[in-house]
């Protein structure tokens, strides 16, 4: 009999693997993409009030601690969601 369990996990791995993959395949095209324009796009400098802006690496940081905070906030609220309704299924929460 198959473990529904182990199969969604086994399924999630292969999607999450897939998705290394072509994310590996999208920065390796990026990375000769930006080698080959490097030399004829405009200097950052050039944009006023450049220095002003974050840095790319520090909104990337802003925005994904954001999504965390947000996921563990619907986890949360999900998980409240079953209990309040436990006795309607017989069932609790899973952790």
């Amino acid at each position: 009999m198959i473990d529904i369990s182990t199969a969604g996990r086994d399924f999630q791995d292969e999607i999450l693997s897939l998705i290394r993959a072509s994310q590996d395949t999208a920065v390796d095209a990026l990375q000769a993409w930006a080698s080959a324009v490097r030399y004829v796009t405009p200097s950052m400098a050039m944009v006023p009030y450049a220095d002003l802006l974050p840095t790319p690496g520090t909104l990337v940081s802003e925005v994904y601690d954001f999504a965390g905070q947000w996921l563990s906030a619907q986890r949360k609220f999900a998980n409240d969601v079953l209990e309040a309704t436990a006795p309607l299924t017989g069932q609790g929460a899973a952790g």
